[in-house]
């Protein structure tokens, strides 16, 4: 269930400007006739979710169940998509009018979507003391021009994963707090052990880290018209950290070429000393390194001067063109409310998106016996009051992390000074087609 970073996989949107030309008709196109949402006398309601089995086909059979037996004139048909999958799946099957009617996604996916009306709008649907049992930061990251498109599900946030042996060998009383810190830390952690204090990529098509350490050092991306709004004094100061910190060889070289795998398979080898992952990762490296699970501990996320902090979110999303709105959007608000997202964090140990759930004593205060992982999942906790999606959906997001990793690798080589790499990111950004 670590899926904080693999959520911004984007190996399929080569195949997304093809398919996307197809869905002009969603909002005027007759719904599809597979079978007319009927199942032996009863509505049914298609529901896929990404991956989720086997570890969790207990759960969702006597979720759906229990749904079955409250709506007796409804059927649930689940469907589980491998995670490489799911967004081929969804494209084809929302371009063919032959879309789930409850579908599991993330907003940053489902904003491509969005924007091309493939998704059953909410706001005047899900009334408005239902939406405010969701975290507000959290319900307001599947919205796209101030129009709801998705449910709030589940959640995960990056704690700061540290080695506590290799801080004690260079001589590091408490892990860094902000990106000034891991700055010094770097240094010390290079110079008395000869290794690294982390990893992170700046791969274009990778994790979207470093562009949300950007947000967090509190510069704007973009501005009301869309228009780049980083090249600013903040934009050239967070260039700057970046690019100090490859030349000044406290980053691996293989920043520029490996993605986030590598700061896991690092961080495994004890050649790094902080991994910002999701708590629940915790129990990966206890297989994968028992020797340096032992030597770990967690703090809160790494932030810059804003003090904002990643979440990631997932949701469910109705695609227009479904033939049974009503029936999909009760199971959606069922999956999703206070006692059905507490029970599956828990299964999951992942985090929920309703305020309720949130303060259940289970994300409030770590029991006698606390394991790493009990103590790292109080810590994510804590940092939602903080924590916010720090890329919203947004058109052609994919395309400003690449012009703005392609012009920062630039300068982090040498060819360009920092300066100019900037305003190259922020014109190539303005003139896209």
């Amino acid at each position: 269930m670590s899926r904080t970073k693999t959520w911004k996989q984007i190996g399929i949107f080569s195949l997304l400007g093809f398919l996307l030309s197809w869905l002009v008709s969603c909002s005027t196109g007759a719904p599809p006739a597979a079978n007319n949402g009927q199942a032996g006398g009863k509505q049914e309601v298609e529901f896929w979710t990404m991956q989720l089995q086997p570890d969790f086909t207990d759960y969702f059979n006597k979720l759906i169940a229990q749904f079955e037996q409250e709506n007796p004139t409804l059927k649930i048909r689940w469907v589980d998509v491998p995670w490489a999958d799911m967004q081929r799946k969804i494209l084809t099957a929302v371009s063919a009018k032959t879309a789930p009617d409850v579908v599991n996604l993330n907003p940053d996916f489902a904003s491509q979507l969005a924007q091309r009306n493939a998704w059953l709008t909410l706001d005047d649907k899900v009334p408005r003391d239902v939406q405010q049992q969701y975290l507000p930061k959290i319900w307001k990251a599947s919205t796209l021009n101030n129009q709801s498109f998705g449910i709030p599900w589940y959640l995960t946030t990056r704690v700061a994963i540290y080695n506590t042996a290799l801080l004690e060998q260079a001589g590091v009383s408490k892990p860094p707090a902000t990106y000034a810190e891991l700055a010094q830390v770097a240094k010390q952690i290079k110079a008395k052990t000869d290794k690294y204090a982390f990893f992170t990529t700046v791969v274009p098509e990778d994790s979207g880290e470093v562009l949300e350490s950007f947000v967090q050092m509190g510069v704007n991306l973009v501005d009301a018209q869309g228009k780049a709004a980083f090249n600013t004094p903040q934009g050239k100061a967070a260039f700057q950290f970046w690019v100090d910190l490859y030349k000044n060889e406290l980053m691996p070289k293989e920043a520029l070429t490996e993605g986030h795998r590598h700061a896991i398979n690092l961080y495994q080898q004890g050649q790094t000393a902080i991994l910002a992952s999701g708590a629940e990762f915790l129990n990966t490296i206890a297989k994968n390194a028992p020797t340096i699970a032992k030597a770990s501990a967690s703090a809160p996320q790494i932030t810059g001067d804003t003090a904002k902090k990643n979440v990631a979110v997932m949701n469910l999303v109705i695609p227009k063109n479904t033939d049974v709105p009503d029936a999909a959007l009760k199971f959606a608000l069922f999956v999703t409310n206070d006692a059905n997202q507490l029970s599956f964090a828990k299964a999951a140990n992942v985090l929920p998106s309703t305020v309720k759930a949130l303060q259940d004593s289970y994300f409030q205060t770590a029991p006698a016996n606390a394991t790493p992982v009990d103590k790292a999942r109080i810590i994510s906790a804590k940092q939602m009051q903080d924590a916010e999606v720090l890329i919203p959906a947004m058109k052609d997001v994919k395309q400003l992390q690449k012009v703005i990793y392609d012009n920062l690798q630039a300068a982090m080589l040498g060819q360009k000074g920092v300066d100019q790499a900037i305003a190259d990111a922020a014109d190539q950004w303005n003139q896209r087609s």
